[in-house]
């Protein structure tokens, strides 16, 4: 049985308290001057305890890892704006942003490489491509929101490439140049610096959420828009799982790399998603542009861990049937 996702459940309390408390007037900057610290800090370690082997690891492949990035970088957004040409009045214009948005993140890691590993894929392909496509976000992901949301027909908000250099790619940098004598003491808090990363992401959707409450978010967004928030993020999700099963398999991918381009190919990462959008957006409507990121952080995460499943068992059952073959 499938347990709820505990930083789901924090990311709902998160938005809970936002709504109740949220905060204004003289605490506002302060939150604010907050969210960017504790952004920083995070992409810093993210940089101190990433390898250098991981980071220029995995070019051999190379037909997977652009496999994997053209899904991530460009199957994706033109999905988005397809659905948002078929159905431009489904959803409120900041939620659209968002899906957008969405579209044009990197992948995660963490998850990708634990789906890929439970499904028995190839795990080191899986851990150098979402490496890969994690780092290359933090240039791409700006620069093909500003040209989604121009062909969408919005600006893409207050900071773009810039800020996005100064507050992410900075830290990451340094992170890395201190990697050597940073590296061993982050693996071994790996835990710790978790914590402490989710712990940043709450921090800045308080932020976004008590900004948007405090401008009127739940006048804005009828509980029908949660639901159409939940099946525009399905549809997408379905719509990349079929075209990266389908076209591993036209395209020749042994059944490992399958998996890897299914698994990371497919996902979208809510802990470099949150921040950047904190860059990218104006405060007023951070929070409704990353409401469509969380939903489909979730629904990423039921549906993979159920595919996943399925991909084991299928080898299993293929081990046995090689072992009985074997035995005769």
């Amino acid at each position: 049985m499938l347990k709820p996702d505990p930083f789901l459940i924090s990311l709902v309390c998160t938005v809970i308290l936002a709504t109740v408390l949220p905060c204004h007037g003289a605490a506002v900057p302060v939150f604010q001057d907050l969210a960017i610290a504790v952004i920083a800090v995070m992409f810093f370690m993210q940089g101190a305890r990433l390898s250098r082997e991981a980071v220029v690891g995995g070019i051999v492949n190379w037909r997977l890892h652009l496999a994997i990035l053209l899904c991530t970088f460009a199957l994706f957004p033109l999905l988005g704006l397809g659905l948002h040409a078929l159905f431009p009045n489904m959803l409120h214009p900041s939620v659209w942003l968002g899906i957008l948005f969405l579209c044009c993140l990197p992948s995660t890691v963490q998850s990708s490489i634990a789906f890929t590993s439970i499904a028995r894929g190839n795990v080191p392909a899986a851990v150098c491509a979402a490496t890969t496509s994690n780092i290359l976000g933090i240039f791409i992901t700006p620069i093909l929101t500003g040209l989604v949301l121009a062909r969408h027909g919005t600006a893409s908000g207050q900071g773009g490439v810039v800020a996005i250099m100064l507050q992410l790619l900075l830290p990451f940098v340094l992170g890395q140049v201190l990697q050597p004598w940073l590296g061993k003491w982050a693996h071994r808090n790996k835990r710790l610096l978790s914590m402490t990363d989710r712990g940043s992401i709450l921090i800045v959707v308080y932020t976004a959420f008590s900004e948007a409450v405090v401008q009127g978010l739940w006048h804005q967004m009828p509980l029908s828009q949660i639901g159409l928030i939940m099946l525009a993020d399905s549809i997408l999700l379905a719509l990349v799982l079929l075209i990266t099963t389908l076209g591993s398999r036209v395209l020749g991918f042994p059944r490992e790399d399958e998996i890897a381009i299914v698994f990371c190919g497919s996902k979208k990462t809510l802990a470099s998603g949150v921040p950047m959008a904190n860059v990218l957006f104006p405060a007023a409507t951070v929070g409704l542009v990353v409401l469509p990121l969380m939903i489909f952080h979730q629904i990423q995460l039921f549906v993979c861990a159920v595919l996943a499943r399925r991909y084991a068992g299928a080898w299993e059952r293929r081990q046995e049937s090689e072992a009985l073959q074997k035995a005769s």
